[in-house]
């Protein structure tokens, strides 16, 4: 009996993706739960699992584009679960990418799927000279199908190989020149769709402030212990900024909006997306109801989404909705940024690095750790005195955590 394995809906506005890694190869047993094959949308990676056990057949390559309800794979169930003396590959082996030694002798080490490597081997493709178009190099059976029907590069060879003319002198640039390239994923071609799409389609502007970190350091380093030992996270920054916007944002509700078509939404509650860099790209995971959350629950939901982020499991949900954004990158050192803006959302907040300058303060200069701050938002709903105030009232709050406790 065969079981066949399709692509998922896997979100309302997703119809397809990209095959991003196949777990198993042609031939192997898989068990019920095993995770087939990793899926990577414009918004998250979906794995896709087993719902069979039984000898796996697969019919789509890595780098294909499949759209739902695409055949992925058969599994037949009818077969035996070989035992562990009979095992044919350790599973390190059965993971390992398959390579295809080119005629003439040479040998490409690149990974290859099973369709192609069964191209190459039927037709005797010497693949050690053919750019691949796949994630990481990798060939596809389009690559394939362009180098046979182009020319031979032998008469470029000739005249490239051919002395200058007399009087010429060609010298020849030292040191590597090489070039790759590589197959944006679909993950990167969608935030640099969005992106774009921001700058286009928003009357987009930025105001900065500066902020006072002394309070809150003072703070943290007062009882980030204690705070630790009873609810068992750490005590950053994020919370400070994402409570302290909660307030501004009560304060002036255009900020937390949005523009449809000739209206404008105003949201009564505050999910807070919060920028996470990963390997695969800048995610913006939802941390949702945020002024019903403690300090707590809030630094509990970023770790959980850094944890989810590092191992490319955030999902679809995980990235759905959201009214407002923090993005911080003082986390990698960046003194100063003007932050685009996450549509449909009017407004982001950018976080900073902390860096101690000399400021005036009662006629005397002192040291003190700063932060800038930037707010961009879209102009055709935030006016400029609403975000020069929203940002005020956000300094206000990190520079006197009470508030934020007082609720003033």
């Amino acid at each position: 009996m065969a079981f066949e394995v399709r692509v998922p809906a896997v979100g309302e506005s997703v119809q397809e993706g990209e095959i991003y890694k196949w777990h198993k190869a042609e031939g192997d047993f898989v068990d019920l739960d095993d995770v087939l094959v990793e899926l990577e949308t414009d918004k998250a990676t979906v794995e896709i699992v087993a719902e069979a056990s039984g000898t796996v057949s697969l019919k789509v390559s890595e780098g294909d584009t499949v759209t739902v309800g695409d055949l992925l794979a058969v599994i037949d169930t009818s077969a035996a679960k070989p035992a562990d003396s009979q095992v044919s590959k350790p599973q390190a082996e059965a993971s390992a990418p398959a390579t295809a030694a080119a005629p003439g002798g040479s040998q490409d080490s690149r990974p290859q799927s099973p369709a192609v490597a069964r191209m190459v081997k039927e037709e005797g493709i010497d693949t050690s000279n053919i750019p691949g178009s796949g994630r990481g190099g990798r060939l596809t059976k389009g690559d394939l199908m362009d180098h046979k029907s182009s020319p031979a590069p032998a008469a470029q060879l000739a005249s490239s190989d051919k002395s200058p003319s007399s009087g010429s002198v060609t010298q020849a640039p030292r040191g590597s020149r090489g070039v790759k390239r590589e197959k944006m994923t679909r993950l990167r071609q969608k935030i640099a769709e969005r992106l774009v799409e921001a700058q286009h389609n928003a009357a987009m502007l930025t105001t900065f402030n500066e902020v006072d970190m002394s309070a809150i350091m003072g703070l943290r380093k007062q009882y980030k212990e204690g705070f630790k030992e009873i609810h068992g996270v750490g005590l950053g920054f994020m919370s400070f900024f994402v409570k302290a916007s909660v307030e501004a944002l009560k304060a002036f509700p255009a900020i937390n909006g949005i523009i449809d078509g000739n209206e404008i939404v105003y949201h009564d509650y505050h999910d807070i997306g919060i920028a996470v860099s990963t390997d695969r790209g800048l995610m913006v995971p939802v941390v949702r109801n945020c002024a019903d959350l403690s300090f707590a629950e809030v630094e509990s939901a970023i770790l959980d989404y850094a944890l989810k982020g590092r191992a490319g499991k955030i999902s679809v949900d995980d990235l759905s909705g959201g009214t407002f954004t923090i993005s911080n990158g003082g986390t990698f050192g960046s003194l100063l940024s003007t932050p685009i803006l996450n549509p449909p959302q009017s407004a982001i907040l950018g976080m900073h690095k902390i860096q101690e300058r000399a400021m005036v303060e009662n006629g005397q200069v002192v040291v003190k750790p700063m932060m800038y701050l930037a707010l961009s938002y879209d102009h055709r709903i935030v006016d400029g005195k609403e975000a020069v105030s929203f940002l005020v009232k956000i300094k206000e709050r990190i520079e006197d955590p009470t508030r934020l406790l007082l609720g003033v």
